[in-house]
């Protein structure tokens, strides 16, 4: 009886944190937030390379597949600034709703003291799986960022030559 509890909290949390995900401003996360902060040991997400997140990241599951509110994570459109912002922003916010949900799973201690630490155990190693995923998306999003600001940049400098020699 006491893992159906658990598995009931653990539901209700993930259901509860999903709607908190998505009620968030996305204006409230910055990738420069320290704890969305690429670490250079990080190497700009080529070091979740040698995990093979490439192959793997697309077969876990994907909420935004299934609520339809939510910003598709396969960019189908042709890929603009603005969606690579709110890309960034949604690495954020499903970054701390995974770590939320990790932390949160600590209830199962609660719930059942025999067993709760290995359920929150492998709930916590569950989660790690879309972090990672998150942490490998940031910095190319916030690469391609600046290439935007870059190529806006230029464009401007040479409508202002293009101005100036009129």
């Amino acid at each position: 009886m006491k893992f159906v509890q658990c598995l009931i909290y653990l539901a209700a949390i993930g259901l509860l944190s999903q709607i908190a995900g998505m009620l968030l401003p996305r204006r409230l996360f910055k990738a420069r937030f320290v704890l969305f902060h690429t670490a250079g040991w990080e190497k700009g997400g080529r070091v979740y390379e040698r995990l093979g997140v490439r192959r793997w990241k697309d077969r876990l599951p994907d909420m935004s597949r299934i609520v339809k509110r939510m910003q598709p994570k396969q960019i189908k459109a042709a890929f603009t600034k603005e969606t690579a912002e709110n890309m960034l922003a949604e690495t954020c916010v499903a970054e701390a709703v995974h770590i939320s949900l990790a932390v949160l799973g600590v209830g199962c201690v609660f719930i059942w003291k025999r067993w709760g630490y290995l359920i929150w155990g492998l709930y916590a190693i569950g989660n790690i799986p879309f972090i990672i995923i998150q942490r490998y998306n940031r910095p190319r999003y916030i690469i391609a960022i600046k290439r935007f600001e870059e190529r806006e940049r230029r464009t401007a400098e040479s409508t202002a030559v293009c101005t100036a020699v009129r």
